[in-house]
């Protein structure tokens, strides 16, 4: 028996721009500290050197096609994080309310009416209300850019699809500390999302798909 699709996608099925945020996760300035660049330079270059441009292709060619451009980092509410998860307080993980490693990188920054979503989890459907906001603005699918692969864009994925969202996944818009992790990661979520690249996504956002 052939298996019926019930709301008549696939995976390929091509995006509406209108109705996309291109949601990018803790490209900040944490990320892309003197230390990360000391414990993890080939993760830095790769970050700094091919993921943050494809991002700010992507972000221009997003804003040009009026989809929606999110941005979430890493950052408690509080100068001291009380408020942080669990999870954080045992990792030893707090980046404190306005600190510069909170910020989104100086080469994507974001505009003056985009979306930025502190978060003190991993999951950034589990720590802000960007599944209230996206429904808000009327967002089916979404883009998922940034770091870690195998950490936030794991939870971010595979959340958004059980929140019902078209998920895409930019692969080599990501990044983790190993090529490995990378790559594991993007084949153990790859069956909530749609995986894709910077030049085809903004191919599809721009209409020349």
């Amino acid at each position: 028996m052939k298996r019926v699709d019930p709301v008549g996608m696939t995976r390929e099925t091509l995006v509406n721009p209108q109705r996309t945020a291109l949601l990018i996760v803790d490209v900040q300035n944490a990320e892309v500290s003197p230390y990360i660049q000391e414990t993890q330079p080939e993760y830095y270059n790769r970050v700094m050197n091919e993921v943050v441009p494809r991002i700010k292709t992507l972000i221009q060619t997003a804003r040009e096609a009026g989809s929606e451009v999110i941005y979430t980092v890493i950052e408690s509410l509080t100068r001291d994080g009380r408020d942080r998860s669990l999870d954080h307080k045992l990792s030893g993980l707090l980046v404190p309310k306005g600190a510069w490693g909170g910020k989104v990188v100086d080469e994507i920054a974001p505009g003056e009416d985009d979306i930025v979503l502190p978060k003190t989890s991993s999951g950034v459907f589990n720590s802000t209300n960007l599944d209230y906001v996206l429904r808000n603005l009327g967002v089916e699918a979404v883009v998922v850019v940034g770091v870690l692969t195998d950490q936030c864009i794991d939870m971010a994925v595979r959340d958004g699809a059980d929140r019902g969202y078209f998920m895409v996944c930019v692969s080599d818009a990501c990044a983790s500390y190993t090529e490995a992790r990378h790559e594991n990661a993007l084949a153990a979520f790859g069956g909530y999302c749609r995986t894709s690249t910077t030049a085809r996504m903004a191919a599809e956002l721009s209409g020349q798909l």
